[in-house]
C-alpha cells in the first residue's frame, strides 16, 4: 500500500519545565493566528481553563488547540510543566510529530526540562528549542543553548535530534526570531519554524483504519469522549468500529459524533483521516491506551508505559464529630465511587480498596498530584479525611530501593548554608553548585523522595520566602536509612466547644496557634503547633472565671497573635503518622486519628 503524507498538517505539543511560558506562548500563537475577533476580550492563560489552573498560575491538565497558519493546519497540545503531572505528558507525546521544548532564558535546564526531553526522545520525536523570556534583563541564551546541547546529548540524542532548530522568542510580548540579537514584532519565525521542521503525519490512507485514544475528556450530554490521533485510514461519523481496549478485548461500536479542532473549540465533521487530531464520542467505555480499529481488522497500538506512582495515601470516610455539615457527599460510597472514576482521565493515579470499606490507599506521582486532585473534589462537595503520605518502595534482588529526586535550589547566598544544614538530616547528596547569578546560587542535590515530605514549608520559612525549590523524579536507589519524623510537637483541643480569647491567650503562649477565637473545635482537634516533640492538650474554650472585683473590658485587653494559615499542602506537610486532615467543602482541619485523649494515652503506653 503506498504511503499518503498530510502536508496540510502539522502535529505538535509544548513541553517545559513549569513556569518556563508555555501556556503564554500558546496564548500569543493563538492570538496571532487571528482566531479571536478584533473586539473579543481574551484572558491571560487563555488555555488553562480551570478554577484551580488560573489560582495557581499552573497547567495540570493537557489541552488541544488547532491554528491556521498560511492553509497549514497547526495542532497544538499546551501540556503540563510539574513532574507531579508527568502522565498526562508522556500519553500526549504519543499524538505528536514533534515537541516546542520551551526553556528560560535565565533560568536555563531545570528538573522538568530533563524529564519532558527524555519522553520525547524515547519517541524519536525532533524537538524545536524554544528559548523563551529573551527580553528578561538577566537573560543569558548563548549560556542556555550550551547547556541544553549538553542536556541532548547526555539523553543520547541521535543526530537527527541534536541537528534542532532554534527559535529565541518572548510569549509575553509576541516576539520570535531565529536571531537573539535581532527580535521581530511577530510570531512569524516559530509559524516557519514549525512548518519547516516538523514532519508532516504520513502512513498508510487505504489501510483499515488505527486511531488511539490517548486523552479523555467528559460531558455531562454525551457522556465520555475520547481524544486521539489517527494513524492509519480514514474515520466517518456513524461509523462501526471495533474498540479494543488494553486486556485486547474487543467490541462492536458506532461513533455518534466525531470532532477536529479549531481554534479553542471543536467543529463537527463527517470525516477525518490520518494526521487528524479527534474527538469521538459514544463508547460508553472509552479509556486511555484504547484502540479504534476497521471491525474487520482489528489491530491495536502499543501505548506508551506510564511511570509507576512514588507517593500514596490513605482517603478516609470523615468521623470527625463534624462530619456531615458541609459536604455533600459523605459516605464511603461517594467516595469510592469518585476516586475509581478519577482513574479514567488521571493515569498516574492508582486507587486500591483496603481491609477497611472506609478506607483506600490512593498512589500519585507526588504531593502536589494528590493535593489537587483533593482540592478538586473538595470543590465539588466531597467530605472525607486523608492520611500522611508514605512514600513507595520497590523490592529488587532482595533488596529495598526507594524513589530518588533530583532537587534544584535556587537561594540567596546568605541562607546557603543552612539550607544545606538543613538537607543533611534527610540523607541529601549535594551533586553540584553553581555560581551566583544576581545574588542567587544554584545548588543541585541528589535526595529520597520521603526526605522532602514536609521540607517545602520548612525551606520557604528559612529562606523567608526567597528560596526556589523543583524537583523530579530521578530513579530508584538503594534505602538510605531512617530519616527523622519532624522535629515538632502538635496542641491539641481538650474538649468540644467554641474557642475563645482567653483559652486562646493562655495557649498561645506555648506556641504557635492554627485557630482565632469563634473557632468550633472538638477534642482531639489539632489547634497548633509546639516546639517539642509529642501532644500539648490545652482547653481553648477555657473562659474567665466571673469574680465580683471583675473590671469590664478585662478581656479586651488579651493580645491574641494572628494565628497561622494552613493550606492543604501545608497541612498535609504538617501531620505525622498518627495524624489526619479533615477536608471538607469550607473547612480543612487538622486532627489525630484517635480523637479521646485517654485511648490516646493507652496507645502510647502499649508502644
Amino acid at each position: 500500500m503506498s504511503n499518503f503524507v498530510r502536508n496540510d498538517i502539522r502535529n505538535i505539543a509544548i513541553i517545559a519545565h513549569v513556569d518556563h511560558g508555555k501556556t503564554t506562548l500558546v496564548d500569543a500563537l493563538l492570538r496571532q493566528s487571528n482566531i479571536f475577533r478584533e473586539n473579543e476580550k481574551i484572558d491571560e492563560r487563555v488555555m488553562d481553563s480551570n478554577d484551580l489552573e488560573k489560582e495557581r498560575g499552573i497547567t495540570i491538565l493537557s489541552k488541544n488547540t488547532a491554528i491556521d497558519y498560511k492553509g497549514i493546519k497547526i495542532n497544538i497540545i499546551d501540556t503540563p510543566g510539574h513532574a507531579d503531572f508527568g502522565g498526562e505528558v508522556e500519553r500526549v507525546l504519543k499524538m505528536v510529530d514533534s515537541v516546542l521544548l520551551v526553556v528560560d532564558a535565565y533560568e536555563g535546564v531545570m528538573p522538568q526540562t530533563k524529564f519532558v526531553l527524555k519522553k520525547a526522545l524515547e519517541l524519536k520525536l525532533r524537538p524545536i528549542v524554544v528559548i523563551n523570556k529573551i527580553d528578561r534583563k538577566d537573560a543569558r541564551p548563548e549560556a542556555v543553548l550550551d547547556e541544553m546541547f549538553d542536556l541532548f546529548v547526555e539523553l543520547g540524542a541521535d543526530d537527527e535530534q541534536l541537528d534542532f532548530k532554534v527559535v529565541y522568542a518572548s510569549a509575553k510580548e509576541g516576539h520570535a526570531s531565529y536571531d537573539s540579537e535581532e527580535l521581530k514584532d511577530n510570531m512569524e519565525d516559530l509559524f516557519d519554524g514549525i512548518v519547516k521542521n516538523v514532519k508532516a503525519p504520513e502512513g498508510e490512507l487505504d489501510a483499515p483504519l488505527q486511531l488511539l485514544i490517548s486523552s479523555i475528556d467528559y460531558n455531562n450530554y454525551v457522556g465520555k469522549i475520547g481524544i486521539g490521533k489517527v494513524v492509519r485510514g480514514k474515520i466517518d461519523r456513524n461509523q462501526q468500529l471495533a474498540h479494543i481496549n488494553k486486556e485486547s478485548e474487543i467490541k462492536r461500536v458506532k461513533v455518534s459524533n466525531l470532532y477536529t479542532y479549531e481554534g479553542l473549540g471543536k467543529v463537527e465533521t463527517s470525516s477525518a483521516m490520518i494526521g487528524d487530531i479527534v474527538a469521538v464520542t459514544g463508547i460508553a467505555n472509552i479509556n486511555i491506551g484504547d484502540t479504534l480499529a476497521d471491525f474487520e481488522n482489528p489491530e491495536a497500538l502499543p501505548f506508551v508505559k506510564i511511570d509507576d506512582p512514588t507517593l500514596a495515601m490513605n482517603f478516609l470516610v470523615n468521623d470527625s464529630p463534624f462530619a456531615g455539615q458541609d459536604g455533600d457527599y459523605v459516605t464511603s460510597r461517594h467516595l469510592r465511587d469518585r476516586l475509581y472514576r478519577e482513574l479514567e482521565t488521571n493515569v498516574s493515579l492508582k486507587v486500591e480498596d483496603t481491609d477497611s470499606a472506609d478506607c483506600f490507599k490512593v498512589s500519585g506521582r507526588g504531593e502536589l498530584h494528590l493535593s489537587v486532585l483533593i482540592e478538586t473534589m473538595r470543590r465539588e462537595g466531597y467530605e472525607f479525611s486523608v492520611s500522611k503520605p508514605s512514600v513507595i518502595f520497590k523490592e529488587e534482588n532482595g533488596k529495598k530501593l526507594e524513589p530518588m529526586e533530583k532537587l534544584v535550589i535556587d537561594v540567596p547566598e546568605e541562607f546557603m548554608g543552612g539550607v544545606i544544614e538543613q538537607l543533611g538530616p534527610r540523607k541529601a547528596e549535594m551533586v553540584n553548585m553553581t555560581s551566583a547569578v544576581n545574588g542567587y546560587t544554584r545548588i543541585e542535590f541528589l535526595v529520597p523522595a520521603r526526605g522532602l515530605i514536609g521540607f517545602r514549608s520548612d525551606f520557604m520559612t528559612f529562606t523567608k520566602g526567597n528560596g526556589i525549590m523543583n524537583s523530579s523524579l530521578e530513579g530508584y536507589e538503594q534505602y538510605k536509612g531512617d530519616i527523622p519524623e519532624r522535629a515538632k510537637g502538635s496542641i491539641v483541643a481538650f474538649e468540644k466547644g467554641t474557642a475563645v480569647a482567653y483559652g486562646l491567650f493562655n495557649a498561645q503562649e506555648r506556641g504557635v496557634l492554627f485557630i482565632g477565637a469563634g473557632t468550633d473545635v472538638y477534642e482531639g482537634m489539632i489547634v497548633g503547633e509546639q516546639p517539642r516533640l509529642g501532644d500539648m492538650e490545652v482547653n481553648v474554650c477555657k473562659k474567665k472565671q466571673l469574680t465580683n472585683t471583675r473590671s469590664s473590658g478585662a478581656d479586651d485587653s488579651l493580645k491574641l497573635v494572628t494565628p497561622r494559615d494552613l493550606s492543604l499542602e501545608k497541612s498535609i506537610e504538617f501531620i505525622d503518622s498518627d495524624e489526619l486532615v479533615e477536608v471538607t467543602p469550607k473547612n480543612i482541619r487538622l486532627r489525630k486519628k484517635i480523637l479521646d485523649s485517654n485511648a490516646r494515652k493507652r496507645v502510647r503506653n502499649r508502644k
